[in-house]
């Protein structure tokens, strides 16, 4: 049992995601094309992984930034739905919240299109030190993304260990492909990248190999290996799991909620093997709908995705019990 009235602290982008149904690819000179469906939700990779984390049953602490516009109230109110604590989320008149318009295509392909607005002012002015002593844990996202946040990324995990918060970080992709993270990387607890960010992470071309690298930097790594399930090191040790089957409609987000079903496990005392198989689970579930926020996922959902398709591991699930 902890003390500690928050399980996470997570400081990162809040914006909107516009998902335009399949078919989208727009005809200019002013043509105008019916799509199949439009969904206006909460996104940015933060926020997907906060909103999942409280969904799962861990009580979350959340710093930002939004504009005083329609798309930031709107978000504010989507966290609180989830039952994401954004007392601290920043409401700024002087910047317009970030918005991404995601076009998607019958095959499962996506383009992007983002205004980055409020996220490039989320800064260390956002932070209470005093946070630290309250949370159980600290998860960072998106370094490359949040340039106004990054410079002071190394002084968060220090402080997060010196108030004994454990921390881990998803780095997403980088656009610049520079890959400079060294410095979070080495003090992290957890790092949980896809197979992609790994290799490049690295300057390794082979996942294998990436892995055993990183184990000596990372006391653990979550590895997302998508259709070909996940990966857990630990040191020397192993553990595989493969990927759930559902009926998949948009993989929006599905790497951040399995970072909130691997965390919402690992919180509750798992073993890897058990948080691997949670963070999947989570990650499928996130799948079945479109857009990241989906308000079906429940740590009831995934013990019951592992005990329809995983059944001997379900048990061990299953008696973890709530956080606290």
């Amino acid at each position: 049992m902890s003390d500690r009235p928050y399980d996470l602290l997570v400081v990162g982008e809040l914006n909107a995601d516009i998902l335009v149904g399949a078919d989208a690819v727009p005809v200019f000179g002013q043509f105008e094309k019916i799509v199949d469906q439009v969904v206006v939700t909460g996104g940015g990779s933060a926020g997907i992984f906060a909103a999942a984390a409280s969904r799962l049953g861990l009580n979350v602490l959340y710093a930002s930034v939004v504009g005083d516009d329609l798309f930031g109230h709107m978000l504010l109110d989507v966290m609180r739905e989830a039952g994401v604590d954004v007392r601290h989320v920043v409401v700024d008149p002087k910047v317009s919240t970030g918005v991404t318009v995601h076009l998607l295509t019958p095959d499962g392909d996506r383009a992007m299109l983002t205004d980055l607005g409020s996220i490039t002012a989320i800064t260390s002015r956002v932070i209470d030190p005093a946070w630290y002593s309250s949370v159980r844990h600290l998860h960072l996202v998106s370094p490359f993304l949040l340039s106004g946040l990054r410079p002071a990324m190394p002084d968060m995990i220090a402080q997060a260990h010196r108030q004994g918060v454990t921390v881990s970080l998803d780095t997403n992709w980088d656009p610049a492909e520079r890959w400079d993270v060294a410095d979070l990387i080495s003090e992290v607890d957890l790092l949980m990248p896809n197979e992609a960010e790994l290799c490049a992470l690295t300057g390794h071309d082979e996942v294998d190999e990436a892995l055993i690298e990183m184990c000596t930097r990372v006391p653990v790594v979550a590895l997302k290996r998508g259709s070909r399930g996940a990966t857990g090191a630990q040191g020397n040790e192993r553990v595989i799991t493969p990927a759930f089957q559902v009926k998949t409609v948009d993989g929006t987000g599905a790497g951040d909620t399995f970072d909130a079903g691997f965390l919402a496990a690992w919180l509750r005392g798992a073993t890897l093997q058990q948080a691997l198989v949670a963070g999947a689970a989570a990650g499928a579930l996130n799948t079945i709908s479109r857009g990241g926020f989906g308000d079906h996922l429940s740590w009831q959902a995934v013990l019951a995705l592992v005990e329809a398709q995983s059944p001997a591991l379900y048990g061990s699930l299953a008696v973890l019990g709530p956080v606290r």
